[in-house]
């Protein structure tokens, strides 16, 4: 199994206290030589958004994790791993592309790579214009693999996040999604994306040139 032990799906009683210890709000009293108006406790209001939304990614993401583990063997992580490589011309990315495009560090991703490479999804070349600079390359098992994960993830969105929201409510969160992101200059966040189709600029790797794998 690709993440062995680690296949086992991310327990409540893990997470909950750590979501629980995140939201809590200490009473620091005010802020000192702070404005008047300015305290540092949240108030109800702030408290429900912030909970709302931890508790809300955190539901979510659990759920799609146990999913795509249990009919897959892949972790969240390792489905986007290969997704982002899917999507990428020549369906391969530097290991520093890889490890940007899931938020992990260099060690991190280049163990979670070992893993999928074991699993025969992906496999290292050489950079030709880098001795020491490897490509992750999703193989054709690796694909099919993505292919069939990704019915279960997409059904997993819908069911449980868009379900509970209509039309008019995910115009609302599409456009709250991006103002954080974008206020930090982050030009991979969705708000940048083609609102007509929905998806994403085309990967930038330093092998672009090179003619995509085949569908």
């Amino acid at each position: 199994m690709l993440d062995g032990a680690a296949a086992m799906a991310p327990s409540r009683h893990r997470e909950e206290p750590r979501l629980t210890r995140l939201s809590e709000e200490p009473d620091l009293g005010p802020a000192v030589g702070a404005p008047a108006r300015v305290t540092e406790r949240l108030s109800p209001l702030e408290l429900r958004a912030w909970r709302g939304f931890l508790w809300t990614h955190a539901t979510v993401i659990r759920q799609l994790d146990a999913e795509l583990r249990e009919r897959h063997q892949l972790s969240l992580t390792s489905y986007e791993v290969l997704l982002y490589l899917y999507q990428a011309p020549g369906r391969r990315l530097r290991m520093s592309e890889v490890a940007d495009s899931v938020l992990l560090s260099l060690s991190g991703i280049t163990r979670l790579v070992d893993r999928l490479a074991k699993a025969g999804l992906v496999v290292r070349e050489p950079c030709l214009d880098d001795r020491r600079g490897f490509f992750t390359v999703l193989t054709d098992e690796g694909k099919a693999r993505f292919r069939e994960a990704a019915r279960t993830h997409l059904a997993g969105i819908r069911a449980h996040f868009l379900a509970a929201y209509d039309d008019a409510d995910l115009e609302t969160l599409a456009a709250l999604w991006t103002r954080i992101p974008l206020s930090y200059g982050n030009p991979g966040h969705p708000a940048a994306w083609d609102p007509a189709t929905g998806q994403p600029p085309a990967p930038t790797s330093r092998e672009a040139g090179s003619p995509p794998a085949g569908a």
